[in-house]
């Protein structure tokens, strides 16, 4: 409790600093007006000092080259690899504290949707500092919304068109590789694997999007977001292949999945077809992620691989840096 009770005075006396230091302005015809993921209308100025909470939301900074603005990221940041590197960081983007965020005295919080816990977001709010919530979609559109708006609060958006055309250009040619798929393979993704117990993605998640945008079908398609399957499930699924996200230590480990008695009666474990790929590349929803689905539809059924080895993603070569 004591614990608890000097966290809150920490946090309130950050609300009395940063809006001493931030006195409110009257809106100017140069202020933007943001309409956010929480349903909010957002005026805001041209912030230079961004917290940044969100890999995508960093990549897409950095793509638009306003990465001079980012005054710190949280730990999802993690491309470029600079970001990481160069950049103060706040904590993971589900425990973020008001003080550490505060303290860096920021014009502006952009973070992706999910981002708290609620009590630091209402703390942030009550210190008046701007906060701009970006919707967190798994689709296509989606995509081009996250890149369209993160440019308007930056103030570039002739650079986020040129970002999202290039994007949409890389979807495009995505759909067509999928229509030269014959088969579409069986995929499960699996978040986790403890004492034999797999965490597996349903529907409305990264992972089934991810997985449709390759060409693929998520045979967990009975449930939503992510949920333990048992043994009889996961036999009756019949997946073709497992995939996963690599995450260190606490990655997923191919042996240990289809050493299980679930999994050893699926046809992944007879043709030992275990993917695992970089989770914000894979997951992220950002500018690469028509390079990602290109990866693992190539991964999933080899005989795309001619095809998808021409492929040179604008995202990754254009720049809308200028």
């Amino acid at each position: 409790m004591t614990f608890c009770r000097n966290r809150f005075r920490l946090a309130l006396r950050c609300v009395a600093l940063t809006c001493c230091l931030a006195a409110p302005v009257a809106a100017t015809a140069e202020d933007i007006l943001v309409h956010d993921a929480r349903g909010r209308d957002v005026t805001i100025g041209h912030p230079t000092r961004i917290v940044s909470i969100g890999g995508a939301v960093t990549e897409i900074l950095y793509a638009l080259g306003v990465e001079d603005r980012i005054v710190a990221v949280d730990t999802t940041s993690l491309y470029p690899p600079k970001a990481m590197a160069d950049k103060p960081n706040v904590g993971y983007m589900r425990q973020l504290s008001a003080e550490g965020v505060l303290g860096l005295n920021p014009q502006l919080v952009l973070a992706i949707a999910g981002a708290g816990p609620k009590e630091t977001i209402d703390v942030i709010d009550a210190a008046k500092v701007p906060l701009i919530v970006v919707p967190e979609t798994f689709t296509e559109d989606g995509m081009l919304e996250k890149i369209r708006l993160v440019a308007r609060v930056a103030g570039v958006e002739a650079r986020g068109e040129c970002l999202a055309t290039a994007v949409s250009g890389d979807l495009t040619w995505l759909r067509n590789l999928r229509a030269k798929v014959k088969s579409p393979p069986r995929v499960m993704f699996v978040m986790s694997f403890l004492d034999g117990r797999a965490m597996v993605a349903g529907q409305k998640t990264a992972a089934n999007e991810i997985i449709k945008l390759a060409g693929g079908v998520n045979v967990a398609d009975s449930f939503d977001g992510y949920k333990i399957m048992n043994d009889e499930a996961i036999v009756a699924a019949k997946p073709d292949h497992v995939l996963s996200m690599e995450r260190g230590k606490d990655q997923v480990k191919a042996d240990a999945v289809f050493a299980s008695p679930a999994f050893a009666l699926t046809p992944a474990a007879q043709t030992k077809s275990f993917v695992a790929m970089d989770g914000l590349y894979l997951l992220g929803f950002g500018p690469r992620t028509a390079a990602a689905a290109r990866d693992l539809a190539e991964k999933l059924d080899p005989a795309l691989a001619a095809e998808a080895v021409n492929f040179k993603p604008a995202s990754l070569t254009v720049n809308c840096r200028q």
